[in-house]
């Protein structure tokens, strides 16, 4: 039996998609990677408000890993519908690796600020790439029968990686006086990637009858030039449930953005010192493995479009609590809900932006996906900083729960097609 054949018996259950070799693979040297670059970016931060003292250092973070996204995230989306997926991951990897050494060099030597945060620049060309060559390498490695769980699969490993990355992180800092070692990991988990997309042969797994096939071809080929590469945004304005979805979450977690300001709660808020901030980066993180793990054993939602809104607003909620708390433990849980909110929310989404995305248009439609979710992260992180640093960085964190909350009033309010999706599942034909 070929590596990503199953028998009709073995695609049922929620360990399916854990039975495909490919996907194994791959889900194993994408869990290692982003376990090291998540330690990197909880060193990053504590290193530079150390040399800094600046609430604004820490917003620029975001901004230098965004700006080359939203330059780079629509070609790099054309570029995975016309090339090979795996080639053009293990490329975008390679720079990864590259960026690693570069951050790991500026520790060993102290370097100036200006160069760590151009090796950040260099991270988020990287992640650019890498972006919608993974979200659209991901259905030609499982059957569409039971992509949902795979995405739930490595969105619980992805979250379990990011949990584990920044408290190791934090406990080098805190033990070891030093922040080299996590740069090695970055290093190995980089290269640990690379290696193991060498050693998958993606097969597609698509799902469109011939008639549909030939017609979004047709469209396809009746594109020119430009026209081609800006296809993905076209596709979702013209998609109201996609539309919603990403609208939902560029606004939502760009003014929610609470991870950013992290160290200055563990210095000056909450008084818990690095290994106190590995625990506060690891908090969301196993809120979310945690209800990854929960959703994979419960049937499907049967109500997405609801529950979507109400983990979102959930979100925001926790993130008012959040900003408000002094209390070390209460702070660490609700960083805990935002992460098993957001879970939710990502799931769902992530879902929707492929069951209803022709495999042709798979790789643009991922980069518009890719740039609303790196622009609310990263430029989250910057409107953190900033906010922050012009009043309080209590008034910035609550602040932003309430707009998350005011977000969603307003999509659900001018989304009815949201407010009305049903079952993940059963909606390809729909759609």
């Amino acid at each position: 039996m070929a590596s990503t054949d199953l028998e009709p018996t073995e695609r049922s259950g929620p360990y399916a998609a854990l039975r495909v070799t490919d996907f194994r693979r791959f889900l194993a040297g994408h869990l290692i990677s982003v376990f090291s670059v998540t330690m990197q970016t909880a060193v990053v931060g504590w290193q530079l408000y150390e040399l800094t003292n600046s609430e604004m250092a820490l917003g620029m973070v975001g901004l230098v890993q965004v700006l080359p996204m939203f330059l780079l995230t629509l070609p790099a989306g054309h570029a995975a519908d016309v090339y090979d997926r795996r080639k053009l991951l293990m490329a975008a990897t390679t720079l990864g690796v590259l960026t690693s050494c570069g951050l790991a060099y500026c520790s060993w030597q102290r370097a100036p600020v200006w160069l760590i945060y151009a090796f950040l620049f260099l991270s988020g060309v990287a992640r650019a790439f890498q972006g919608p060559a993974r979200s659209s390498l991901m259905p030609q490695l499982v059957p569409q029968e039971i992509f949902p769980q795979a995405v739930s699969w490595l969105i619980s490993g992805f979250e379990l990686s990011a949990m584990l990355g920044p408290a190791i992180g934090g406990l080098v800092i805190g033990f070891l006086g030093g922040a080299t070692p996590a740069y090695a990991f970055g290093i190995f988990g980089s290269a640990f990637y690379f290696v193991m997309l060498a050693t998958l042969t993606p097969r597609a797994y698509v799902a469109e009858r011939p008639a549909q096939k030939q017609e979004a071809q047709k469209k396809e080929d009746e594109l020119e030039g430009w026209a081609k590469v800006v296809a993905g945004f076209h596709y979702v304005w013209n998609t109201p449930l996609l539309l919603a979805g990403m609208t939902l979450d560029l606004f939502a977690v760009l003014l929610g953005g609470a991870i950013a300001l992290l160290p200055v709660y563990a210095r000056d808020i909450l008084h818990v010192g690095p290994q106190g901030l590995g625990l506060l980066q690891a908090a969301p993180s196993l809120g979310a493995v945690l209800m990854a793990f929960v959703s994979a054993h419960l049937p499907p939602f049967k109500q997405a479009g609801k529950i979507l809104l109400w983990a979102v607003a959930g979100f925001g909620a926790a993130t008012i609590v959040f900003g408000l708390s002094r209390s070390f433990g209460l702070s660490l849980f609700m960083l805990f809900l935002t992460g098993a909110f957001d879970n939710i929310s990502v799931v769902i989404r992530h879902t929707l932006a492929t069951i209803l995305v022709p495999d042709e248009m798979r790789g643009r439609v991922a980069a518009v996906n890719g740039m609303f979710i790196n622009a609310s992260n990263e430029l989250g992180r910057f409107e953190s900083g900033s906010v922050a640093a012009l009043t309080t960085p209590v008034f910035s964190v609550v602040s932003g729960g309430i707009g998350t909350l005011v977000v969603v009033g307003l999509v659900a309010l001018r989304s009815p097609t949201l407010r009305a999706y049903g079952a993940l599942e059963a909606r390809k034909e729909a759609a």
